[in-house]
């Protein structure tokens, strides 16, 4: 696999180009850009402001903001369909004399209603020179990892006081619409599989180091194990100060002319691994002094053995350190409680009343005891019907003692590959591709293709999308199976990311797989864009 330089972010930001900004190239005019808050973090994500001015955007407004008027300059309005944008968008053009500019070209991230539409042909149709949606309604986060930014997704989807309500579907069908939006981008047609789960309901000076996909570095470190970070960056910082002295052994005019001109490569090269390396050592430094005793217990417990194989007797016993250690946060002592209960397949009403009032969590209790409503037996009276994913054997992998746990996901992501997922468990929303072999060596995409998509047009692409959330460790897992199976690349997308010591060991969240490989009938049952042929 030979991606990009920025990976899937270049997807966004060549579709940006063609969508937007191709419309009025041969005009060859500056114009002034209009943002809102979430195109904004879009933007940020996959350009930088040269991108811009190459493209002839002088200026970067917020519309949400009062601003100076240029009445000589043309503006684009890239925007997403809410009242609160298209109010900053109107308030722009609400007479013809007092316009803060001369046009209006105004593209929507996604799928705008009638009645936005409907007020701003009624309100400042004249102005508007064209009115596009150009659908990216998610954020790439990554190369392969892409976040729909809807942190509260499997709160309003699982929340017992939320049942009744309609709120449930609504944020579905949001997702489901990001997710299209997705797959449009991405110029992918999908078979959709799911899994639904049965519920109840320097010198002193801080400086700031940016992480991006730029950083070649920070690209290639990002989800290796801390002990290979320290291990390897001083290898390059060795490697790079050896190149100048041996340059600098060279006394001919001609090769300090050349070393001259490559010094400043070096300093910024050498300046960059410095960054790199005081990041991992000051995450050692925390490691060593608090997590690492937490990440042993979270890592016997998940797995039920400990770092020599042998079964773990007392789940009690591994616990209590953790509950005992004032150090460790309530965040972490919960962690720790729910990965005992999934260990024991529940606990007892008891055990449980006394495991919150030792460690003082009553008012976050019910991160515990809503488990409840996932299918999850909490209580070991509680009758489950718990389908526990099965597991490969990975016992002859190497690993790190406190990195034996293996996300769910990856099991998934393999299976998936591999055509090994149950029908039953994961059944197509749409037909199932009769193309799809297991291999990923063929694909029924039609569009033509070029750099990055030329080099991957004998593949497949494989979509995780899962609701509440993924973390590193399962990001990390997309890019370990795209590289052990090279005819297949996997992007893993999600409501939200966040960071946690240990994955729990259950696949709790609901998980929508989609195949790069056939036209789906839809992606989501009830999707309004699928229903309008939009793509």
């Amino acid at each position: 696999m030979a991606p990009a330089v920025r990976g899937l972010k270049s997807f966004v930001w060549q579709k940006l180009k063609s969508a937007v900004f191709d419309d009025f190239r041969k005009e060859e005019e500056w114009k002034i850009m209009l943002l809102d808050d979430y195109t904004t973090k879009l933007l940020s994500m996959c350009c930088k402001m040269t991108d811009l001015l190459a493209e002839g955007i002088t200026v970067v407004e917020n519309v949400y903001k009062d601003r100076e008027p240029v009445p000589h300059m043309k503006a684009i309005y890239l925007i997403t369909p809410t009242k609160k944008s298209v109010d900053g968008l109107i308030d722009d053009f609400i007479s013809k004399s007092s316009s803060r500019y001369k046009a209006a070209y105004v593209y929507f991230t996604d799928f705008c209603s009638d009645s936005l539409f409907n007020k701003i042909k009624s309100s400042c149709a004249k102005s508007i020179k064209r009115c596009k949606e150009i659908n990216i309604s998610f954020f790439p986060y990554e190369s392969q990892v892409f976040t729909l930014n809807i942190p509260d997704a499997f709160y309003r989807c699982y929340s017992p006081t939320l049942e009744k309500t309609k709120d449930k579907d609504a944020v579905l069908q949001v997702m489901a619409e990001q997710i299209v939006t997705l797959c449009a981008t991405l110029d992918e047609n999908p078979g959709v599989r799911y899994r639904r789960y049965k519920t109840e309901g320097s010198g002193g000076k801080e400086k700031e180091a940016i992480l991006e996909e730029d950083d070649d570095l920070w690209v290639k470190m990002r989800h290796k194990h801390i002990a290979d970070v320290i291990e390897e960056i001083p290898k390059l910082l060795k490697e790079a100060s050896s190149k100048t002295k041996a340059a600098e052994g060279k006394l001919s005019i001609s090769a300090l002319s050349q070393l001259m001109k490559k010094m400043p490569l070096y300093r910024k090269e050498i300046s960059k691994q410095v960054v790199h390396l005081n990041i991992a050592e000051d995450c050692m430094s925390k490691f060593k002094s608090n997590i690492e005793r937490l990440c042993k217990t979270e890592q016997d417990l998940a797995l039920g053995t400990d770092a020599e194989g042998q079964k773990v007797k007392d789940s009690m016993r591994v616990l209590l350190p953790v509950l005992l250690n004032k150090s460790h946060d309530s965040h972490d002592k919960i962690r720790a409680i729910l990965l005992y209960i999934f260990s024991t397949n529940g606990t007892t009403q008891e055990n449980l009343d006394k495991l919150i009032q030792n460690v003082q969590i009553e008012s976050d209790s019910d991160m515990i005891r809503n488990w409840k409503y996932l299918d999850v037996p909490v209580i070991s009276s509680f009758v489950a019907q718990q389908h526990k994913y099965p597991r490969r054997d990975r016992s002859k992998e190497e690993t790190f003692q406190l990195s034996r746990w293996t996300p769910v996901i990856k099991d998934v992501m393999e299976d998936a590959i591999e055509n090994k997922l149950d029908s039953k468990d994961w059944p197509y929303c749409s037909r199932c591709p009769p193309t799809w072999n297991g291999s990923g060596a063929v694909s029924a995409r039609q569009k033509p293709r070029a750099s990055y998509r030329e080099e991957r047009r004998s593949s497949a692409r494989l979509i995780i999308f899962v609701i509440g959330g993924v973390t590193h460790s399962e990001m990390r897992s997309a890019y370990e199976v795209s590289e052990a199976y090279k005819s297949c690349e996997v992007v893993i997308v999600s409501s939200q990311t966040f960071t946690s010591a240990c994955a729990l060991p259950s696949v709790i969240l609901a998980t929508l797989a989609a195949f790069g490989s056939r036209k789906a009938d839809k992606l989501v049952q009830n999707c309004s864009l699928w229903k309008e042929d939009k793509y």
